[in-house]
């Protein structure tokens, strides 16, 4: 059985919007984007190899899929991030995009926990959601989610789109791994209570 993990970049009050750049999603007039730049070092880009070596898929919903699949298939061959993203399996929750044209994407239609479900009980190494809040709010509802990898950073947005949103039930998790960054940022790594 295959681990889901979903990877997210949080601000200390919990948003997760926009971290990489100023456009990469303004809705609901978010004016912070990029915010979590100045906060990767070498500790980040060290647990990202780490990360990368145990995943084989990635899963994206369709906003976070169009922003990555405009960027990396042009990046510079040389850069393991890109190399890495662009020959790993894809797989893209959406109820609009007609295809997925970044190499080995697969568009997923119709009950997407059911499919996701269906992937983790196959052979290989994690499935890994970067960003994607909405399908990521799915993933949480269904009870999918094995694995929280969170870079908290220090510093408050006061607005924006948070990872953990109005819930009805309590989630308790386990803390398995906490490593602090020269950047005051820590990486946080959790699992639901069970």
């Amino acid at each position: 059985m295959r681990t889901l993990v979903v990877i997210e970049f949080l601000s200390l009050d919990g948003v997760m919007q926009a971290p990489g750049g100023p456009d990469e999603d303004t809705e609901g007039g978010f004016r912070h984007g990029g915010w979590q730049r100045p906060y990767f070092d070498d500790v980040m880009a060290a647990a990202a190899a780490e990360g990368m070596a145990d995943t084989d898929a990635y899963l994206f919903g369709r906003k976070t899929y169009q922003s990555m699949a405009a960027y990396w298939p042009t990046a510079p061959a040389d850069d393991p991030f890109a190399a890495h993203l662009n020959r790993t399996q894809k797989y893209v929750a959406s109820r609009t995009l007609p295809e997925a044209t970044w190499q080995n994407s697969i568009v997923i239609e119709g009950d997407v926990a059911a499919r996701v479900a269906e992937l983790k009980d196959e052979p290989g190494g994690n499935i890994s959601v970067l960003g994607s809040g909405e399908l990521v709010q799915a993933l949480i509802g269904a009870d999918l989610v094995d694995v929280y990898f969170l870079s908290v950073s220090p510093i408050v947005l006061g607005s924006g789109k948070r990872l953990f949103r109005d819930a009805a039930d309590v989630r308790r998790l386990s803390l398995v791994d906490c490593k602090p960054t020269a950047t005051g940022t820590v990486l946080l790594t959790y699992e639901p209570a069970r």
